[in-house]
């Protein structure tokens, strides 16, 4: 007895069918990792944000970050600045920066909150950053948008942003060719800037405590030996 001609066609298209899932699975993306995010990492894998990840490292930000990003209903975005762009630094830049301000560089990159490209394009300034409103600063950043260019500007460099490094929430990770370096001197930081010296006093180089006085040591001792001399010839005039 032969089988129907439906079972038939199935049994001669059985092979085909089979070949034809087999390449749809070869070809389907691979699951995105659902583990912890690591700042690090992301910019480890891109090859090209060693000095920044150094700075991370040197100021222990990078493990704070990556607690408050897996932590954060807002979500985060990063500026991450190339080598190029440390390169590109005046020289002694860094060095000249105290711990404080090296860690309020890390964080001045940093917005406590999640955008996309498209939020960048209509996005309110000042825009915050992690260290907006610290010791009474004004760090944030200014973003403007003109024919789909996003420039991010910290008053004093401006950058455009590139491609995404990272997309999704809670982490957008984008390309700057800048160092976002703040504008410290407005920044209400209360310590000197580095390289001024401080004088004894607790005042700054260039400014004095108390306003000068207007008689010398000198003056003083000689009006004392006057008064003496005065004192010994009235004597000697009694005597004589």
């Amino acid at each position: 007895m032969s089988p129907p001609p439906s079972s038939s066609v199935l049994l001669l298209l059985l092979p085909f069918l089979l070949i034809a899932s087999s390449a749809q699975a070869q070809s389907a993306p691979a699951p995105t990792p659902s583990g912890p995010i690591n700042i690090t990492a992301i910019l480890e894998k891109e090859g090209q944000y060693t000095r920044f990840i150094q700075l991370l490292n040197v100021t222990q930000a990078g493990d704070q970050l990556n607690n408050q990003v897996n932590n954060s209903h807002d979500g985060m975005t990063l500026f991450a600045p190339t080598d190029n762009a440390f390169q590109n630094l005046p020289p002694g830049a860094l060095n000249n920066l105290s711990p404080q301000q090296q860690v309020q560089l890390v964080q001045n990159h940093i917005c406590p909150k999640y955008y996309s490209l498209a939020d960048l394009l209509s996005v309110s300034n000042p825009v915050r950053t992690l260290t907006t409103g610290q010791k009474g600063g004004v760090f944030g950043l200014n973003i403007t948008a003109q024919n789909n260019q996003v420039n991010v500007s910290t008053g004093a460099v401006e950058v455009p942003v590139y491609n995404a490094v990272r997309k999704g929430f809670p982490l957008s990770v984008f390309q700057v060719d800048k160092v976002l370096m703040p504008r410290f001197d407005d920044g209400g930081d209360d310590k000197a800037p580095s390289g001024a010296p401080t004088a004894k006093g607790g005042v700054a180089d260039g400014g004095d405590a108390t306003a000068p006085s207007t008689q010398s040591p000198a003056g003083s001792g000689a009006g004392r030996i006057g008064l003496v001399s005065a004192f010994w010839v009235m004597c000697m005039g009694l005597v004589l």
